[in-house]
């Protein structure tokens, strides 16, 4: 080794090692910093080592595919309780409408199950077709189609009306603001405009604002009884309809002025597609059993009340208002709670407690005690759908999420279909306890099967590791 000038031996040349502010890596870093998102960029770009690039690793990417639209949600939002409170005075007053115009039990469940099978027909075709048209035109064809029915069935009381508006407009079905069979749409939508951690919540308030709508609807059913001296019998039922008109409009009002955005290509973090399948095939299953009890129950609450004890719209709606009120409560602290990530637990337990409070229902002596059961029993069996709703939409990506909620809702649709034929066979019967017992026992097995179902998808799911991610500390 040579000497260098003045004696020095020369020093071995270090290393080149490239400031963390140059190149490649660098600039990502630059990138990330100013807040860009890290999936958009794929994995992080490694130096060059040897002359040659490491290889990429996999995409990090529990972000959802979906955006922070807090003007369309809001919008969205206000649809569900504009529709809500038409809803709310056809769930009292239609069963009771056709009860005064002469219908029997039997024929009043007939009607119900036929809308309930028009409607899951509409639906099989509407879920699929919005994943791939676009969702704003399909709730625009629903509403426009509300404002139709309603116009027939205020313009006559023939039986030919009733039916063909009852099946177009699913009447009297208590959809809680739902868009019947285009509901699927309208949670597809609200999940495409909402981040993952905050669709347990968003749901939640989604499925609150129903119910308040539910609620306004369900005590403006009783304006019948205050104006029956000027319009006797039937005919008093008659200008409820102009009230679901009216919703119906300021509903197409709110959806005119919505703009859908773009469609996404699916998150690099979707699960596989032969997965997304089987993992909608369990959410169909699973919400079949519910349906089931669901339609024992529901359509004919109020002609059972009517059967039971004798009361009209004047008593009934307060109540049925009360229930509505009460749900949407507890669906605002159930989006609380489901902040924390554990939402199958939570579901589980509040629902556990409906179902014993299905059971003594029918054993309630006098008015006042069913009715109060009956409201601490909806507040607690309705308060948890939206978060239900968030879970399941939460397990596939948004290119599928119309026929994950198309076959959830139509599982759901047709199990409940002949539930109403069964319940007023039953009531006209006599057997006023025997649906609710039986529908207690199929929801107790809902329950078992969604904790062993779902838990698993809780933990494994990206989205719903986002709801953990933000949940407070």
């Amino acid at each position: 080794m040579g000497l260098q000038a003045g004696g020095v031996p020369p020093q071995p040349r270090a290393a080149y090692r490239p400031h963390p502010g140059v190149g490649p890596a660098g600039r990502t870093l630059r990138r990330l910093r100013r807040g860009q998102d890290a999936t958009r960029l794929g994995a992080a770009v490694r130096p060059r080592t040897g002359g040659r690039h490491l290889r990429r690793g996999p995409r990090v990417s529990d972000a959802p595919d979906a955006r922070d639209d807090t003007r369309s949600r809001r919008r969205l939002i206000l649809t569900r309780a504009l529709r809500s409170t038409g809803q709310g005075v056809l769930v009292v007053d239609f069963p009771l409408y056709l009860d005064a115009l002469g219908w029997s039990g039997v024929e009043i469940g007939a009607l119900f199950t036929g809308i309930i099978i028009t409607q899951a027909a509409l639906t099989l075709f509407v879920g699929p077709l919005s994943d791939r048209y676009g969702r704003r035109t399909f709730l625009l064809a629903y509403d426009t189609l509300l404002v139709g029915c309603a116009a027939l069935a205020l313009a006559t009381p023939a039986g030919w009306a009733l039916i063909l508006a009852a099946l177009g407009g699913g009447f009297g079905r208590g959809m809680n603001g739902g868009a019947g069979p285009f509901s699927p749409v309208e949670q597809a939508w609200l999940a495409r405009v909402t981040p993952a951690h905050r669709r347990g919540a968003i749901f939640s308030l989604n499925a609150a604002v129903g119910a308040f709508g539910m609620a306004a609807g369900a005590l403006a059913a009783a304006l019948p009884a205050i104006w029956q001296a000027a319009l006797p019998g039937a005919t008093a039922y008659r200008p409820m309809f102009l009230l679901v008109a009216g919703a119906a409009i300021a509903t197409l009002g709110v959806l005119l002025s919505l703009h859908e955005p773009s469609h996404q290509p699916p998150a690099p973090s979707a699960p596989p597609r032969g997965e997304e399948t089987r993992r909608i095939a369990k959410i169909a299953a699973v919400t079949a059993i519910n349906g089931a009890a669901i339609g024992l129950v529901t359509p004919l609450l109020t002609y059972w009340f009517l059967v039971r004890f004798g009361v009209g719209p004047a008593r009934i709606g307060p109540v049925l208002a009360a229930s509505f009120l009460c749900a949407g409560l507890t669906s605002l602290a159930t989006g609380r709670l489901v902040r924390n990530g554990h939402l199958v637990r939570t579901v589980v337990l509040i629902r556990a407690t409906a179902v014993g409070l299905l059971v003594a229902l029918p054993l309630a002596p006098t008015f006042a005690i069913a009715a109060g059961l009956l409201v601490a029993r909806s507040a607690l069996n309705r308060g948890t759908a939206g978060a239900r709703q968030a879970l399941e939409l939460s397990l596939v990506s948004d290119a599928r999420r119309g026929l994950s909620a198309t076959a959830s809702s139509l599982a759901r649709q047709s199990a409940r279909a002949f539930g109403p034929l069964a319940a007023g066979a039953l009531f006209g019967g006599g057997f006023l306890g025997v649906p609710f017992y039986i529908a207690a026992g199929l929801q107790a097995a809902y329950l078992v099967i969604y904790q062993r179902v779902f838990a698993r998808y809780e933990k494994l799911t990206p989205e719903l590791r986002a709801v953990r991610d933000h949940a407070p500390r």
